[in-house]
């Protein structure tokens, strides 16, 4: 069932404390020096010394955000400050040096009045600088996104936001974007951003799709499935990954929709689309369940030029159920190709 914004912010309004938190040990004097420290820092535009600052603390994390004096800023000016704090984080190495002041930052701005586009800037230098968002960002993100969608702006209006405080979306946001609501039932969202993204010049890629396409796997959403793979082929000119193939594969499966499965891997090799073994090796079992012998047979032997084997059981089962049938001479062919192929 999808989740709505408002379910969404209660849920976040419940974690809020647990995004980032300082351990028990660490008392309230300990926490106010640190946000003080920061606090300085910024007044003195030292801003390389807060990934530091924050380390020299283990990282435990806990509310106040040591960066929640920034919320008594004027609009204008915490904006700059967070920019001018996000380019100093640049050549800082290790690169992941700043990993806890981008969570810290990230979380911040995330809970703000004015989330976006503030928070897509923090989230982009983030994931360039090869960090990883902490789970629960999903939540926040996808909360501010809805939020923000429900005042009836285009995708890509939203996302060429950014370029007002002097960004410019990319992929990498837009598909993190996209696996957030995903993360949270909201495929329709997921599919509503894959869709506009390119109007913000963004170019939907592999991940794009292959998350989307996951996770209409994952609630069985089958026919938006296969017709997202193909709009990715025939539209787009992507070839879906092995891993992405075998998702909807074993969705229809699971359906039983074992025809439809057989017209996809048909449709894939048609367009010139590698299928792998372990797609072809779901669809002949699911054939199978469904005694769909004579299916399977043709699928076995399209499978076969290919150099793929099925199983030793599979082989077995479908030489039987073939024959259960009276398709013998279907059935020898197999078993004459499965000798060919020395197996």
């Amino acid at each position: 069932m999808a989740i709505g914004a408002t379910t969404i912010r209660k849920y976040l309004l419940n974690i809020c404390p647990n995004l980032i938190r300082f351990g028990s040990n660490q008392s309230t004097s300990s926490l106010q020096s640190l946000e003080e420290s920061i606090k300085a820092a910024v007044e003195t535009k030292n801003y390389k010394q807060i990934p530091d600052l924050l380390i020299s603390f283990e990282g435990s994390f806990q509310n106040p955000n040591p960066f929640s004096f920034l919320s008594t800023f004027p609009q204008k000016l915490r904006i700059q400050v967070i920019d001018e704090i996000l380019q100093s984080f640049v050549h800082l190495r290790p690169r992941f040096r700043p990993q806890i002041a981008y969570a810290c930052l990230l979380c911040h701005t995330l809970q703000s009045s004015n989330p976006l586009p503030i928070s897509f800037a923090v989230l982009q230098r983030t994931l360039r600088s090869g960090c990883v968002p902490v789970p629960q960002t999903h939540l926040f993100l996808s909360s501010a996104w809805i939020e923000r969608c429900h005042q009836s702006q285009a995708v890509s209006d939203i996302l060429l936001e950014m370029q007002s405080i002097g960004y410019l979306p990319d992929s990498g946001t837009c598909n993190y974007l996209i696996k957030s609501l995903c993360a949270v039932n909201q495929p329709a969202e997921a599919v509503k951003v894959l869709k506009g993204m390119s109007g913000a010049g963004c170019v939907p890629d592999l991940e794009s799709f292959g998350t989307v396409i996951g996770a209409m796997c994952t609630v069985r959403r089958t026919a938006d499935a296969v017709k997202m793979i193909k709009q990715m082929v025939e539209k787009v000119g992507l070839t879906p990954r092995q891993g992405t193939v075998m998702k909807v594969a074993a969705a229809l499966r699971a359906n039983r929709e074992i025809r439809v499965a057989v017209e996809l891997i048909e449709f894939l090799e048609r367009e010139g689309c590698p299928v792998g073994f372990e797609s072809y090796e779901v669809v002949v079992e699911g054939c199978l369940e469904c005694h769909e012998y004579i299916l399977a047979g043709k699928v076995v032997m399209g499978m076969t030029e290919k150099g793929f084997i099925p199983y030793i059981k599979v082989r077995q089962k479908l030489v039987e159920g073939m024959a259960s049938v009276g398709e013998w001479k279907l059935a020898c062919a197999v078993r004459q190709r499965f000798a060919e192929l020395k197996s």
